[in-house]
């Protein structure tokens, strides 16, 4: 299922969050090579961590993590605007309708649909919140991923070409896209429904259509 949890409410998920962020540091140091700090505990997290993001989790029945994202609005600090303002040709991209996206991760092994699970829920986010797009940092191999979701964004900007491709991305959520995206991860939007309401307490019910 997915879980939509703030930053200082992780301690409450500590099977969860702690799975997070050691699939994070698998993801991107062990697989990808990026440059992130990894702690003793074998964890990856960053500055924007602790901007009290909301994290959109796809839960596995253990308590795992499964696969992740964290959005945060731009109207306070993100990693677009601060180290990728050069591929938007200076411009910053900041806007109470507009959130960033950041640290798409999946576990390994992820189950096929946990990665349009979690742009469903992103859909979900922005009806509930009033956000007309997201914007986000992505390389080339996020491409065939978008594809086959069914959830392409619009390019703004970007560098290098083939497998060095870095761009940014704005994201819009229509009702036709919602429908591709929920086809492509088995989940009803009425489910995914459920599971938001479920997460921010606003509706006692849903704990049974959620099961």
């Amino acid at each position: 299922m997915i879980r939509y949890i703030y930053g200082s409410d992780l301690h409450r998920f500590p099977t969860l969050a702690a799975s997070m962020f050691r699939d994070r540091a698998d993801q991107f140091k062990t697989r990808l090579g990026w440059e992130v700090e990894v702690d003793v505990s074998g964890e990856e997290r960053d500055q924007y961590d602790d901007e009290n993001p909301l994290y959109v989790i796809w839960e596995e029945p253990d308590g795992r993590h499964g696969g992740s994202m964290r959005l945060l609005p731009t109207v306070g600090r993100t990693m677009v605007n601060d180290h990728f303002v050069h591929l938007t040709d200076g411009v910053r991209i900041q806007s109470p309708l507009i959130w960033e996206c950041t640290r798409f991760c999946l576990a390994r092994g992820a189950r096929p649909g946990v990665a349009a699970a979690l742009m469903l829920a992103g859909g979900e986010v922005m009806r509930s919140f009033g956000v007309a797009h997201y914007v986000g940092v992505f390389d080339a191999r996020m491409v065939r991923i978008y594809r086959r979701i069914g959830s392409c964004p619009e390019i703004l900007g970007q560098q290098g070409e083939g497998r060095d491709m870095v761009a940014v991305g704005l994201w819009e959520f229509t009702p036709e896209a919602q429908a591709r995206v929920a086809s492509s991860a088995g989940i009803t939007p009425e489910l995914s429904r459920a599971w938001f309401e479920l997460s921010f307490n606003r509706a006692a019910q849903v704990a049974e259509v959620a099961a």
